[in-house]
C-alpha cells in the first residue's frame, strides 16, 4: 500500500480533490519570500514521499532548493525565454512537458497568474495563495490599527498545497538538514574552534536597517567575546561599510565577495547564530534551524513574515508607544515622516544581551 495514501484527499472547497502526484511552485522574489517555501517543500518530501515537485523561481536562488528530496528546480528566464507573454507562454509549456498535473501559486502576481491561467486551460489543478491584503491593509494603516498577528507565511503556503489535496502537518514542520562544510567555505570560515556567530546588517530598505553606528556598538560589544564573527552583505558600498564595522578585529571575517551562493548557504547553516534585520539572510538562517535574532524597524513580525520556527522573544521591536503607527508597511518600503529614528529605540546592549543569552 502506498504511504500516506489516505491522506492525499482532503475537502476543499466543498469538494473533493483529485490526487495528483507532480504539483509545480512558483516563487520568483524575493530572496526571504523564496527561502520561506523551502521548510513547507522539505515537509512534503518527508510527509508525502511519492509526491514530485518541480519549483519555479529565479536562477540565483537554484541553490536553496539543492538537496530537497524529491524536488527538481525549473529557471526562469525572465530576461529570456520566459520573457512578457510568449515567454510564460513557453513557461507554461515547459511544466507541462515535465508532466505536472498540479500548480501551487505561491506568488499570487500579474506572471504567476497568467501561468495559472493556462495550466487551467490544460485541465491543471491550480491553487492559489491567500496574500490577506486587507488584514495586513488593517496592520500598517496609521489610524485605528488592528494590531493583531496574521497568520505566517509559511502556513500560507502550506493552506495551497493542502487545497490541490496535500496537507501538511504543521506541528512536525522541521528545519532543513545543514549543510557539509566544503573546501571552499572553509578556506574562508577557517576551523570551527569557538562559536559562530552571522551578522547581517542590511536591508533593500532605509527603514529595515539598524542605524549603523548602533550596529557597531553591537558588533563592538560582542567581538570582545569568545566568538567568531561573519559579517554578510553584497556590494561595493555595504562592503566599504563591513570593513568599519570589523574594525581590523582578528575574529571578525567579512564575508561579502569572498564565497558564492551555494558557499555562502553553507556557512550560515553551519552558524550558531545569526543577527540579522527583517530581510533575507534571516530567513536562510532560520531554515536551517539557526537561532535567529532580527531586528524590525518600520515593519514588524505580526505581519507573517517572522523567520520560520523562531521564538517571538527572538524578534526585537522598535517602541510602539513612542512610534504608535509601527508598522508602517509590510515590506518597509514606505518612508514616513518622523519615524526615521524608530529602530533606535531597540537598544544595543538588548541585542547584545539577546544574542549573549543564545550563544550560551
Amino acid at each position: 500500500m502506498m504511504r500516506h495514501s489516505t491522506r492525499c484527499f482532503i475537502k476543499t472547497r466543498n469538494r473533493l480533490a483529485v490526487t495528483l502526484r507532480h504539483i509545480a511552485a512558483i516563487r520568483l522574489s524575493a530572496l526571504g519570500d523564496v527561502a520561506m517555501t523551502v521548510p513547507i517543500l522539505h515537509a512534503l518530501s518527508q510527509q508525502y514521499p511519492e509526491l514530485r515537485v518541480t519549483m519555479v523561481s529565479r536562477p540565483f536562488f537554484k541553490p536553496l532548493f539543492d538537496g530537497l528530496e524529491n524536488t527538481t528546480f525549473l529557471a526562469a528566464d525572465l530576461a529570456g525565454k520566459h520573457k512578457k507573454l510568449p515567454g510564460l507562454l513557453q513557461l507554461s509549456h515547459d511544466l507541462k512537458d515535465r508532466g505536472v498535473d498540479g500548480f501551487a501559486d505561491l506568488h499570487n502576481v500579474l506572471r504567476s497568474h497568467v501561468i495559472s491561467l493556462l495550466l487551467r486551460l490544460s485541465g491543471i489543478t491550480v491553487a492559489t495563495l491567500d496574500k490577506a491584503r486587507s488584514q495586513r491593509s488593517a496592520l500598517t494603516r496609521p489610524h485605528n490599527k488592528k494590531f493583531s498577528p496574521l497568520t505566517p507565511v509559511t502556513h500560507r503556503y502550506a493552506k495551497v498545497f493542502a487545497d490541490l489535496g496535500y496537507a501538511l502537518d504543521l506541528s512536525a514542520l522541521s528545519a532543513v538538514p545543514k549543510l557539509e562544510p566544503g573546501i571552499e567555505m572553509q578556506a574562508v570560515s577557517g576551523v570551527k574552534n569557538s562559536k559562530w556567530l552571522g551578522i547581517a546588517p542590511f536591508a533593500k530598505h532605509a527603514a529595515k536597517v539598524y542605524p549603523h553606528d548602533l550596529m557597531q556598538q553591537v558588533i563592538d560589544g560582542l567581538a570582545t567575546d569568545d566568538l567568531k564573527i561573519f559579517l554578510f552583505g553584497a556590494g561595493a558600498d555595504e562592503g566599504r561599510q563591513l570593513e568599519q564595522f570589523a574594525s581590523g578585529r582578528k575574529n571578525i571575517t567579512i564575508v561579502a565577495g569572498k564565497l558564492s551562493f551555494a558557499k555562502e548557504l553553507e556557512l550560515i547553516s553551519n552558524l550558531d547564530a545569526m543577527l540579522s534585520m527583517d530581510s533575507g539572510n534571516a530567513h536562510i538562517a532560520a531554515m536551517y534551524g539557526v537561532p535567529t535574532v532580527t531586528l524590525w524597524g518600520a515593519t514588524h513580525p505580526f505581519a507573517g513574515f517572522a523567520p520560520f520556527n523562531q521564538p517571538l522573544s527572538n524578534a526585537l521591536t522598535s517602541d510602539r508607544e513612542k512610534f504608535p503607527m509601527l508598522p508602517t508597511s509590510i515590506y518597509g518600503n514606505k518612508k514616513v515622516k518622523g519615524y526615521e529614528d524608530a529602530m533606535r529605540t531597540i537598544l544595543p546592549q538588548s541585542v547584545i544581551e539577546k544574542i549573549r543569552e543564545i550563544l550560551s
